[in-house]
């Protein structure tokens, strides 16, 4: 048997087994296309163009046969790529309005931020002279400022800010803005007497900086004190009494009593307090008169001044007790000391307050009742017991 070479034949009779061959040949390309899916890796293989050639095959013959051309083969499907998911973007975030620039901030000079100053001076946020520099010291007094007052604490003045302060202060004269400390016209100086006589000496007794009997004679004493005082407050010092002092004379006390003007002192009386303080022990604390008064079995031992919260944050009213005490207390809050305390509502309590006895009316509590007579308090912090009533009242 003739072994073929090439997959062909050389030579082959026309007539003599063409037939057989043909079929051969046709089987053989038949294989070819069975493993003809696509190129293997790696192998060549002949080309389809070599396969089954004969110089005298029948032109029938050959024409059966399948043609392993690449031209007739069936293509493959043609794959459409999908396009890749496009990510959702997350919803941009609305844009914050943008906040108001500060009226005066650090790093500013001028007229006005003396102005600032001299007011803030006024509240004692700022100590020292007058410098028309925006610098560490007028930060920090705006921002403790702020804070006492519940505003943005920045350090920065926006208009809130502002406004509350000009509220509560007056506007400074040229010559304070520049540390010129000229005297007003004197309202009541040496040689004076009456009863505007007497209502200074009683207001000076109250904050210490007058002893001794009530006269209505403005003499050496009286001098005495009103310098004293005015030194403190970086007032002119004159002795003598211009709207400036008595300004804030009056925004630290209380209206005298007559009682006061004229060296009459009460014993201390129950005549007059809530019933709910006269039995038992008691702080009674009255609103109309800014005062304490402390009471055993119905009887006053002690009657000394106070001062209560602001409308924003006002003392409660009504009947309490002394929860706890604590000598040398300062609050979580505030971080502000809060000496000789005595809690009977929450965190509110009865306490020494350095601001009050600097300050006196001109400013509030954070509902707390205040007391500026250090002695009276250390001694009514001794005598007071947990459980003891408070009694709040109008």
């Amino acid at each position: 048997m003739d072994a073929p070479s090439g997959y062909g034949v050389t030579a082959v009779t026309p007539g003599t087994r063409s037939r057989p061959i043909a079929a051969l040949a046709a089987l053989a390309l038949s294989a070819l296309a069975l493993v003809g899916c696509g190129p293997v890796p790696g192998s060549a293989g002949p080309a389809p163009s070599t396969i089954a050639q004969s110089t005298t095959a029948p032109t029938t013959t050959a024409s059966s046969a399948p043609d392993p051309s690449p031209s007739t083969a069936t293509p493959a499907p043609s794959v459409t790529p999908t396009a890749k998911p496009t990510p959702t973007q997350p919803p941009e975030a609305k844009p914050k309005p943008a906040q108001p620039a500060p009226l005066l901030e650090a790093g500013d000079r001028g007229e006005k931020v003396r102005e600032l100053q001299h007011r803030l001076r006024q509240l004692d946020w700022f100590a020292g002279s007058i410098t028309g520099d925006y610098g560490k010291k007028t930060t920090k007094g705006v921002r403790g400022f702020q804070d006492k007052r519940k505003l943005d604490k920045t350090g920065d003045v926006d208009r809130k800010t502002w406004a509350t302060l000009v509220k509560m202060t007056r506007t400074p004269t040229k010559a304070e803005r520049h540390n010129k400390l000229v005297p007003g016209p004197a309202l009541l100086a040496q040689g004076s007497s009456g009863d505007r006589v007497r209502d200074l000496q009683a207001r000076l007794k109250q904050i210490g900086w007058f002893s001794g009997l009530i006269t209505g004679n403005y003499g050496s004493a009286t001098v005495a004190s009103v310098k004293g005082f005015q030194a403190k407050r970086e007032i002119p010092v004159t002795g003598a009494v211009d709207q400036r002092t008595l300004d804030r004379l009056r925004a630290m006390t209380r209206t005298p009593t007559n009682n006061e003007m004229h060296n009459k002192v009460p014993k201390p009386s129950a005549s007059g307090l809530d019933g709910r303080c006269l039995t038992g022990r008691a702080l009674c604390i009255s609103k109309s008169t800014n005062s304490l008064v402390w009471v055993i079995n119905g009887r006053a031992q002690l009657r000394v001044d106070v001062r209560f919260g602001s409308a924003e944050l006002p003392t409660r009213e009504g009947s309490f007790s002394v929860g706890w005490k604590s000598r040398n207390h300062v609050s979580t809050i505030y971080h502000t000391p809060m000496p000789y305390a005595m809690f009977f509502s929450g965190g509110q309590a009865v306490h020494y307050s350095p601001d009050f006895a600097a300050r006196g009316y001109n400013g509030a509590s954070h509902g707390c009742v205040n007391v500026r007579n250090l002695p009276a308090i250390q001694s009514l912090f001794n005598q007071v017991q947990v459980g003891d009533k408070v009694i709040v009242y109008r």
